[in-house]
């Protein structure tokens, strides 16, 4: 699974800026199934920055585990902005960790509609700040990719890592 795959990958820059700022991540997974985890732990070291990767695939998951609300999964539906939020404040806070990604989408082949066609994601992103500085913080972006169901998944991680990647770097300047 390196079709689109950079040299060096993401996966390897995500890693040593991570450990340059000496920060953590973890993962909530929904439509990537664990890749993101599967991809940073192809880095040898990656026990220095990596906490965890949490694949809610089910709304019961993403509920129980990550605290996403019965409210935004009901009004919004899984694959939405306000849950990929919910899922990477949620999974962040969980793990204790400065960063955290989430990823919730429509990989196909099926499940897609003219609102949210297949190859739509959204992805979270959450950020740690120290206690009283009021720097921390969530975003989502929302892509879509073209493929089959593996190639859109890949796609989707390395997105995600790519999204990780920028804001450590940009926090780091």
């Amino acid at each position: 699974m390196r079709e689109f795959a950079t040299d060096p990958p993401v996966e390897a820059r995500v890693g040593s800026a991570l450990r340059e700022s000496g920060e953590t991540l973890a993962a909530a997974e929904s439509c990537t199934g664990g890749l993101i985890g599967s991809f940073l732990t192809d880095v040898p070291g990656s026990s220095d920055y990596f906490d965890r990767s949490v694949v809610t695939y089910s709304y019961d998951a993403k509920l129980t585990e990550l605290a996403v609300s019965r409210e935004s999964l009901d009004e919004h539906g899984a694959v939405s902005e306000p849950v990929a939020r919910q899922m990477a404040t949620g999974v962040r806070d969980t793990a204790g960790t400065d960063w955290a990604v989430a990823t919730t989408g429509i990989a196909g082949p099926d499940g897609g509609t003219d609102e949210k066609p297949v190859g739509t994601v959204y992805i979270g992103l959450a950020y740690r700040g120290e206690w009283g500085t009021q720097e921390s913080y969530a975003t989502v972006e929302r892509h879509e990719f073209d493929g089959d169901r593996t190639q859109i998944k890949e796609q989707i991680a390395r997105q995600a890592l790519e999204t990780v990647l920028d804001a450590v770097e940009s926090r780091s300047v």
